[in-house]
């Protein structure tokens, strides 16, 4: 009978441990796959915020400028505009071209030209010159070769930015846009306005129509589509128009577009607890069973 009574005081134990062991097991895979599942939204927001720096950053180094300051930058951009217009349309250019582009329109030698602004899918972000990988993880890209956005006759300003990064929504949302919408370009001191007249899907050698047309005033954003596919281009074009402060369109809160990539964490997180404490308490239950039946 002593014998019989250390086995099964042994199988307990081991009953126990086996009983501990998948609970841990378990918990880690919850943990595993809950910050699988929220990485997405955390990171997103992580750089939002970041990208919200940047901006203030711009705004509050721009404070200190002068105003001859500001008309020296203005002239030398639209002095560049004026020669691109006249030249063939080039994206690559050489290293001298590149240099002096650089030095354009970076009154804070940060390399930020100003941000873009788009109220109706809630986007609001640094534009950066260049179109560099280490650019787009983080802004929009202003494409070389391209009109700087100082707006005007003969431009068109080609801002670029990516879509479907599990870091960053950045112009994720760029789809959403209708032809009628606008969005706004904050430059230093101006600001400029431009309203959707086209959308167009093309290949990404196909760059016909981010040309300068004689005497129009143009900004094209641009980004990958299908959606985590990117084999085709995204061209959301807007034409110049006046823009008033006090006519903004301010969307209510109840109407902002939220991206279902942050909203869906906050409604399935409550499930995937439900469903952990579930399967604990039934292994729990299962393994407690089991050592009563030995006894």
């Amino acid at each position: 009978s002593v014998y019989i009574c250390k086995r099964l005081q042994t199988g307990g134990r081991k009953s126990s441990m086996k009983k501990h062991l998948s609970s841990i097991i378990l918990f880690l895979v919850f943990v595993a796959g809950l910050s699988i599942f929220l990485y997405p939204s955390v990171s997103n927001y992580i750089n939002s915020r970041h990208q919200s720096r940047a901006i203030a950053t711009y705004d509050e180094a721009l404070a200190k400028l002068s105003q001859e300051d500001y008309s020296s930058f203005w002239a030398a951009a639209k002095k560049y505009n004026a020669e691109l217009a006249s030249k063939t349309t080039n994206f690559n250019l050489s290293k001298d071209e590149l240099k002096e582009y650089d030095s354009l329109l970076d009154p804070t030698g940060t390399g930020v030209m100003g941000h873009l602004e788009i109220e109706s899918i809630g986007v609001d972000l640094p534009i950066y010159h260049g179109v560099s990988e280490s650019v787009l993880q983080v802004g929009i890209g202003h494409l070389p070769g391209t009109s700087l956005p100082t707006g005007g006759a003969s431009t068109h300003t080609v801002l670029s930015g990516h879509r479907g990064l599990p870091s960053s929504k950045l112009l994720s949302d760029l789809d959403q846009m209708v032809v009628g919408d606008t969005f706004l370009i904050h430059i230093m001191d101006q600001t400029f306005a431009y309203q959707v007249d086209q959308i167009n899907i093309v290949l990404p050698d196909e760059t016909e129509g981010l040309a300068i047309t004689k005497g129009m005033d143009y900004c094209t954003l641009v980004t990958c589509t299908p959606y985590g596919v990117n084999t085709h281009r995204l061209l959301v074009r807007g034409k110049r128009v006046d823009y008033k402060e006090e006519s903004r369109l301010i969307v209510p809160a109840d109407a902002t577009r939220y991206s279902a990539l942050l909203v869906a964490p906050f409604f399935a997180l409550p499930v995937l607890i439900i469903l952990f404490l579930f399967v604990v308490i039934s292994t729990s239950g299962h393994v407690n069973g089991s050592s009563h039946r030995k006894h």
